[in-house]
């Protein structure tokens, strides 16, 4: 077994709805958290495409001014980070610690891949327990270009040493896997719920409803 499997963070391994209260209490609507979201994968795409680098936490700022703007909300700056700093704290989704420890004790190398800063995903994977489980966690901050540009994924197979088509990219995200792939890496897509890949990119080599299928194949297919 070659492959190292690299897992994206948010939404994949950590469930977003950890964050609904703080929506809640500013917006009286937790579907807000979904809108802002979205804005900022939207904002960050922009980021790579005019080559204007802002790190993840920086367009998760503007993405929420943005949202609170449309509804007509008044945002402060305290308002703003008690909203933000649930990220930090996110739960991981129910099967993930035991996928992660069945794939660690099969002698599988872990990885974490996020757009997120260094420091915040440090602080994510530690509050969620799962540190320990991860031989590197990795933040495209590092290579100043987001992903599903190339670099992210390109830094991660160097910083692991192994080519880029020795990397499983395990995400919840279409765009994330689409990325990978473009870069020359292997992809195993999560279809959290709502979540769906594009029809116009290549299917990944592994396509399951959570982490423990995903675990399955890759003990079972030797990746």
């Amino acid at each position: 077994m070659n492959s190292v499997c690299v897992f994206d963070v948010n939404e994949t391994l950590l469930d977003l709805r950890g964050m609904d209260q703080g929506f809640r209490d500013v917006f009286g609507d937790t579907s807000v958290r979904q809108a802002w979201f979205q804005q900022m994968l939207q904002s960050a795409m922009v980021t790579i495409i005019t080559d204007s680098y802002r790190d993840f936490g920086t367009i998760g700022q503007a993405a929420l001014k943005m949202v609170a703007a449309r509804r007509g909300v008044e945002l402060s700056e305290d308002r703003l980070r008690s909203v933000l700093s649930r990220i930090k704290e996110l739960p991981p989704h129910r099967e993930v610690p035991g996928a992660l420890q069945r794939l660690a004790e099969a002698g599988v190398r872990l990885a974490a891949l996020t757009n997120s800063t260094q420091q915040v995903a440090e602080a994510q994977l530690s509050n969620a327990g799962l540190v320990p489980l991860f031989e590197q966690i990795l933040s495209a901050d590092t290579v100043r270009r987001l992903k599903p540009a190339s670099e992210p994924y390109l830094m991660a197979a160097r910083r692991l040493g192994v080519d880029p088509a020795q990397v499983l990219l395990v995400a919840a995200h279409a765009w994330d896997v689409a990325g990978a792939m473009h870069a020359g890496c292997a992809a195993a897509f999560v279809a959290r719920p709502g979540m769906v890949l594009d029809p116009l990119a290549p299917d990944p080599v592994i396509i399951a409803t959570d982490l423990d299928e995903v675990a399955n194949a890759v003990l079972k297919q030797g990746l």
